[in-house]
């Protein structure tokens, strides 16, 4: 039977972005903390994943913090190790290395896991997942020996992947069942404009294109299309969303919807776990982007910390940089019965898009030059009929009021 092996005032598992932010701020105020990290060696920047594909940082370079930086810090990682039950009556996490960590609180930073579509051959050798560093390491390698790639997506992680695999020497053919890329973020013309943009690079498109099967017995060779088609490949990369990783919640019995439920304080069902991260559902969403993953972080960890805090979405925005061009929406970009201001100029790929309702600004779309991003998401709610005719042009030519 194992025995108790440690106990720490905080217990962390997951060491990706937002867990290692609480454990790095409940351990400068002086708590004892245990991260636990599934992934073997030290904390890397996930986000920089794509930058790694490329090859403008090395391995190295994605490390967060060293083993010297985690001990100054006074942070025990346990890397490499995964929890494999939560004991809520005795207040102690089991671990596979068979060890056992008691806790005073838990905090739950288990992240996201891909989604693998459930096609005939989706296990084949070839088939990859973007998600940690070995997935990319494995894609690396692949891109030795050059060949041809199939990135199954066109959201972000899709065409990161597809980039750097370009830039590694594969040609690339990105397929996505949606008949524009990234349509959670971009409207049908900021797309196209990325479409144009990615193509001029070298990538084919498939888009409004279903796929049915990994082709290949010992190895994937291809993709089988919907419509008849095997398209043929060395390596296929699956980037077709996530899910919120529950296991460990549910088999403790904490309170599940799509994912980890907590309150503004980011306490689940149980006041001494605490979810964070893309793991934690709070308000009925999930957040993807590191930006409310760390806020959410930040919160957890004061308020362990005795601090009365309260976890408020801010309003939802992304800013992305795809192939080199910048884009950014804010507010709600799919409204109907809308009023649309348009500024639009193909030859330089400029474009930007402001839905109106009421003369209040609910939305908006950025591509190209995106540098005004935080002055229109300043604006998303407010009342903008004063500034029609001169919206399009930014803080410029903002009134001194509005633009300070």
């Amino acid at each position: 039977m194992p025995t108790l092996d440690a106990h720490a005032d905080v217990v962390v598992i997951g060491s990706g972005p937002s867990g290692l932010r609480c454990a790095e701020k409940l351990a400068l105020a002086g708590r004892s903390v245990v991260l636990i990290g599934a992934e073997p060696g030290l904390p890397y920047n996930r986000v920089a994943l794509s930058n790694y594909l490329v090859g403008d940082v090395d391995a190295a370079g994605l490390i967060t913090h060293s083993a010297e930086r985690l001990a100054e810090l006074g942070i025990a990682l346990r890397s490499g190790v995964r929890v494999t039950s939560i004991g809520r009556s005795v207040k102690a996490v089991s671990t596979s290395s068979g060890a056992i960590i008691s806790y005073n609180k838990l905090v739950l930073a288990t992240g996201s896991i891909p989604f693998r579509l459930p096609l005939p051959g989706a296990n084949l050798p070839g088939v990859l997942m973007y998600r940690t560093l070995d997935e990319v390491n494995a894609m690396l390698e692949a891109a030795q020996s050059g060949g041809r790639a199939i990135v199954i997506g066109g959201g972000l992680l899709g065409l990161e992947a597809a980039v750097g695999l370009t830039k590694r020497g594969m040609k690339t053919t990105v397929l996505h069942a949606v008949d524009r890329l990234m349509e959670r973020q971009l409207d049908h013309q900021a797309a196209a404009l990325l479409a144009e943009r990615l193509r001029s690079q070298g990538i084919a498109l498939e888009l409004a294109a279903g796929s049915v099967a990994i082709a290949g017995e010992s190895k994937a060779t291809g993709v089988v299309l919907k419509d008849g088609r095997t398209l043929p490949a060395d390596l296929v990369v699956m980037a077709v969303g996530i899910r919120p990783e529950t296991t460990l919640a549910r088999e403790a019995g904490l309170g599940l919807g799509r994912g980890i439920i907590v309150d503004d304080q980011m306490r689940t069902t149980d006041i001494d776990i605490y979810a964070i991260g893309e793991c934690a559902e709070h308000r009925g969403a999930c957040c993807g982007l590191v930006a409310p993953c760390f806020d959410q972080a930040e919160i957890a960890a004061r308020h362990i910390l005795g601090e009365h805090v309260t976890y408020e979405p801010k309003t939802d925005a992304t800013a992305l940089k795809i192939a080199g061009a910048g884009a950014w929406s804010g507010g709600d970009i799919e409204a109907k019965d809308v009023e649309n201001l348009v500024y639009a100029d193909f030859e330089s790929a400029e474009y930007r898009r402001f839905i109106l309702r009421d003369n209040r600004l609910i939305g908006a779309v950025l591509y190209g030059e995106t540098s005004d991003a935080p002055y229109y998401k300043s604006l998303l709610g407010q009342d903008v009929r004063a500034l029609r005719h001169i919206l399009a042009f930014g803080r410029a030519f903002a009134p001194k009021e509005i633009a300070a």
